[in-house]
């Protein structure tokens, strides 16, 4: 498939779905996909870009919606700060969706991990995070139980195990190494965020560390690129 006729159909996707008022549905793809003269492949991967744009919505068995337009929640990376904290920035009302909170005990790889002995406590949280009734983010955290367990998790619990550490004080909060790249949603994050499987994911795994240099937290964060804008602003070397 050569890059123009591509480009061209990318051009028509995003006319057509200028043209619609939000929560509009698209033609079907099989409609869509004779309309444009593609074949459904082609089509499904330029409705992907779309998608991760936070453009439309495709929902399986019902359908593509177009979305109204939401604000980019845009950050630098040298400060950690929740997506709440963000999100209250810019005026942007975000929620928490479904929650779900587990006791483990720690695997090998676990115990390497935290530096704890095999099978100590662990306190599994998972929950999604929506904006204007839409999910954004697949946020995964792994604590040891005597840093955060399920009853600290109560209806005051907004999303942010963060925030939550940082209001309690203790333990005293240091710094995080988190590292970045992109992925492609499994079933059960394409799930949460009512993508399709395989969609590309902006993908953050932090460990977060107390003052003293334990590692207290083990974080996986799925973002939908087209709601997060993240950036570096780094010095020029020998200016």
């Amino acid at each position: 498939m050569s890059q123009f006729p591509f480009r061209r159909l990318q051009n028509e996707l995003a006319e057509l779905i200028a043209s619609l008022p939000p929560e509009s549905r698209l033609p079907s793809e099989p409609e869509l996909a004779r309309r444009l003269g593609v074949s459904r492949a082609t089509l499904r991967e330029a409705m992907r870009s779309f998608e991760n744009q936070g453009l439309i919505r495709r929902k399986q068995g019902v359908g593509t919606f177009v979305l109204p337009k939401v604000p980019v929640i845009d950050s630098g990376l040298e400060v950690l700060e929740s997506i709440e904290t963000l999100a209250n920035r810019i005026g942007l009302k975000v929620t928490m969706g479904e929650l779900s909170i587990s006791q483990q005990p720690a695997t090998e790889a676990d115990a390497d991990l935290f530096h704890l002995p095999v099978g100590t406590p662990l306190t599994r949280v998972t929950r999604i995070i929506y904006a204007e009734n839409r999910p954004i983010a697949f946020l995964v955290d792994v604590l040891p139980a005597d840093i955060l367990s399920a009853s600290d998790l109560n209806e005051q619990f907004t999303g942010s195990v963060l925030d939550l550490l940082l209001r309690r004080g203790n333990p005293k909060l240091s710094q995080s190494r988190t590292e970045i790249w992109a992925v492609s949603a499994t079933s059960e994050v394409a799930r949460a965020l009512q993508i399709q499987r395989e969609d590309v994911l902006l993908y953050f795994e932090a460990q977060l560390f107390a003052a003293d240099g334990r590692m207290v937290d083990h974080s996986q964060s799925y973002f939908l690129p087209g709601y997060f804008r993240f950036h570096v602003v780094r010095k020029v070397s020998g200016a």
